[in-house]
């Protein structure tokens, strides 16, 4: 909804642009989703889906007040459906392929964590074998050392992590011009090609 997502992205994108370029990024993420083997697809979501949501995915709502409830929440609703590992991801990079998505679930067969740095010094995937709140809940999320403190938080419960592929995360103007310079065939650049940005 214009005003409330990417509002980082404003300016130089009027609010209805940076909703645009929100939803762009979230389809190339289901879709990504989507074409990545997994015994079950889970998008926890604040409202309802759009035209967007491909067949095969259960919803569920976002619960919690800060994004550390509702990550925990999502592992913890995604793991009650199904009680396999969960890798999450989030909607903010649209660049994400297929081929990292199942690294990551192949590499929680062998190691308790996954995770997946990005550029602005937060993550742009979790990956857990066995879900727990306390993973996550407390973590200052938003912060330029996210990142940094969650994978402290990993280290210090005594997980095997495995690493994956720096990204970047859609913040800024800056940020989603490399994104789209990155995956130019998603729909994620090609709405920002229609912006004329």
């Amino acid at each position: 909804m214009p005003g409330r997502v990417k509002t980082r992205l404003s300016p130089p994108y009027s609010p209805a642009e940076a909703a645009a370029l929100a939803e762009a990024a979230l389809r190339d993420s289901v879709r990504a989703v989507a074409a990545t083997p997994a015994t079950q697809r889970v998008l926890a979501l604040d409202g309802l889906p759009g035209r967007w949501l491909p067949p095969g995915f259960v919803v569920v709502p976002q619960r919690g007040a800060g994004l550390d409830e509702r990550l925990a929440a999502a592992f913890t609703d995604a793991h009650r459906l199904r009680p396999d590992p969960v890798v999450l991801i989030g909607m903010d990079t649209p660049q994400v392929t297929p081929a990292l998505l199942g690294e990551a679930g192949r590499a929680l067969e062998r190691h308790d964590a996954v995770y997946g740095p990005a550029a602005d010094g937060g993550f742009w995937l979790l990956g857990l074998r066995r879900p727990d709140p306390a993973l996550l809940l407390g973590v200052p999320m938003s912060h330029p050392e996210t990142g940094k403190h969650q994978l402290d938080r990993l280290e210090r419960a005594g997980l095997d992590v495995h690493h994956l592929p720096e990204l970047t995360d859609v913040d800024t103007a800056a940020d989603a011009a490399t994104v789209a310079a990155d995956a130019p065939s998603s729909h994620f650049a090609a709405t920002l090609r229609e912006l004329g940005r």
